[in-house]
């Protein structure tokens, strides 16, 4: 993964369909640090496999929603690429209710017998879903700016429940994310 700057966008030489694309992305990031958002524009062959639980891996190829401790909401945009997917709260079952894996989950725990919760809030596992049968993904799209619902203590709504797609070939992908 790689961050491109704005400056590195102006340098490019591009065709008037590559200039308009250029207006876009400089615009979209304007706009998103005028409402005190602090964007990032992101050119990602892939992103870092977790690994270290088989049975739960905790990246953003598993749906999860995003934690924030203050109000504040992610955005989402991949102008080049697979879009990523979000699935409505009713499709989705938080994986640590699911019996069989809060047992496997148990087994990793060594705290005291209050704890649990705490632990699975402090290795991410209750960010986690998954999609219940016959779940309907909905794409992002390209080209389109999302707003997503995030977790935090003051919200109003459920967070936004999205995964990052799997990558196609080496496909690589430019996505904006605040």
């Amino acid at each position: 993964m790689a961050e491109l700057h704005p400056d590195e966008l102006l340098e490019l030489q591009l065709t008037e369909q590559g200039q308009r694309a250029r207006e876009i992305l400089l615009h979209d990031l304007k706009v998103l640090k005028a409402h005190g958002a602090s964007p990032t524009l992101n050119v990602i062959q892939s992103y870092e496999r977790d690994d270290s639980y088989l049975f739960f891996p905790t990246d953003v190829y598993s749906f999860h929603v995003d934690r924030a401790p203050i109000p504040v909401d992610t955005f989402l945009c991949t102008y080049y690429g697979e879009p990523s997917e979000i699935l409505p709260n009713s499709q989705a079952e938080q994986k640590v209710l699911v019996p069989e894996i809060r047992e496997e989950l148990k087994k990793l725990y060594d705290g005291g017998a209050g704890y649990f919760e705490s632990f699975l809030s402090e290795q991410f596992f209750d960010l986690h879903y998954l999609a219940k049968a016959n779940a309907q993904p909905i794409s992002l799209g390209l080209g389109h700016l999302c707003r997503l619902a995030t977790d935090h203590p003051n919200s109003k709504v459920p967070p936004c429940i999205h995964r990052a797609p799997q990558e196609k070939n080496g496909q690589k992908r430019l996505l904006l994310i605040s």
